[in-house]
């Protein structure tokens, strides 16, 4: 199956959502105390990258074998996914690890996309203020 991903993150919040066919799932959520107001909007947008992928594998969206064409808004995090861009932050090194076993583990085929911050549906979702899932 092919899906689309967009994810988007800041100091205080994360958010992704899936587009499978003619439906989507997203979700938009404050960071755990860990990392609220403690991490850069770049470290942000990977975690929120690396949940909205292991959340969609956990809530069966994404499947083992699926393709998965990523979007991302930062060039710098685009030359990292795609061309092992060397960044000397371990918290981001730590996150990309964990992308890159989810996407082995799973035998997902990934595609990145560089597009730019206005189409990035993911960063309409930071706005919320509550908790928010739609599963449609």
């Amino acid at each position: 199956m092919d899906h689309v991903l967009y994810s988007d993150g800041n100091a205080k919040r994360i958010s992704w959502l899936i587009q499978t066919n003619d439906s989507s799932v997203d979700q938009s959520r404050e960071h755990a105390d860990i990392y609220r107001d403690k991490i850069s909007n770049m470290q942000s947008k990977y975690v929120a990258l690396h949940i909205g992928l292991f959340w969609g594998i956990g809530i069966f969206a994404i499947r083992n074998g699926d393709h998965v064409k990523i979007k991302l808004d930062d060039k710098t995090m685009f030359e990292q996914m795609t061309d092992g861009l060397k960044i000397k932050d371990e918290f981001i090194q730590n996150r990309v690890r964990f992308i890159g076993q989810l996407i082995a583990q799973r035998k997902l085929k990934i595609e990145f996309e560089l597009i730019s911050h206005s189409d990035n549906l993911a960063n309409k979702l930071l706005d919320a203020k509550e908790i928010k899932t739609k599963n449609g």
